[in-house]
């Protein structure tokens, strides 16, 4: 018998009432985006200070790290808890899949920079310039490379300076990194492969209600999502390549 692959999600944000409501949580979210068949998903809820005994760490094949509404460059007790346990785990080699928060989180841990974004927040669906040099053909992404990604994005922060051995595998009119990866076990993403647009909708009226943007910014990335979607399938596959180790056939 194949030994049932485990991976563990950790949670940097709490669950909205309507991702609760629509699908029974984040967990589910990640799992359905991240997750196949046979596999073992545990969840913890970093941002309430709940992680992995330490020992544990090794029964894992790969992590993932979410987003969340707490800034990267921050000193809460459970950041720099979340920072502790990334180092541990870069230093074991583990597979892990940072996105937003979790992106700057890692390059934070490997000596880079974060911080407010220069260029503003970004809340809408937008595409990303894939830099195809420094993606081998055959890798996690598969062999054919795309010129470009749509992704859903929603953050205030961005990774400033990346750490010295890292690789930018993306980039945006806005931000200069949107994807980058170090040796073959971290890959980070600044947007949302798991988002779909009802979550992003839901999040843009929370956010709109709550005084945090104004209606024309509300407006603005309602737009950007009505023609068109993100590439989740693309986004998905890439993922789940890298966390899994797969190699795409020809």
């Amino acid at each position: 018998m194949v030994d049932q692959k485990r991976f563990a999600l950790f949670l940097a944000t709490p669950d909205s009432e309507f991702v609760k409501k629509e699908y029974g949580g984040y967990h589910n979210v990640f799992v359905s985006t991240f997750g196949d068949e046979g596999e073992h998903w545990d969840s913890f809820r970093v941002v309430e200070g709940e992680f992995p005994d330490e020992n544990d760490l090794d029964k894992y094949d790969g992590f993932v790290i979410s987003g969340s509404s707490h800034d990267s460059f921050e000193n809460d007790p459970w950041i720099l808890r979340l920072c502790e346990i990334v180092k541990k785990l870069d230093e074991m080699k583990k597979k892990i899949l940072g996105i937003c928060f979790g992106h700057q989180i890692i390059a934070r841990v490997r000596g880079g920079t974060v911080g407010r974004a220069r260029k503003g927040p970004e809340l809408k669906l937008t595409d990303i310039t894939i830099v195809k040099d420094a993606i081998k053909p055959g890798s996690f992404f598969g062999n054919e490379i795309p010129d470009s990604i749509a992704i859903l994005k929603l953050h205030q922060d961005e990774v400033l300076v990346l750490p010295e051995s890292a690789k930018v595998l993306a980039y945006s009119e806005k931000y200069e990194v949107e994807m980058f990866s170090i040796e073959d076990h971290l890959f980070c993403i600044q947007g949302h492969p798991e988002y779909n647009k009802e979550i992003l909708h839901e999040i843009v009226d929370r956010v709109l209600r709550l005084g945090f943007i104004k209606q024309d910014f509300a407006d603005a990335a309602k737009a950007s999502m009505e023609n068109r979607g993100a590439d989740r399938k693309l986004l998905e596959t890439i993922c789940k390549n890298f966390l899994k180790g797969r190699v795409p056939a020809n």
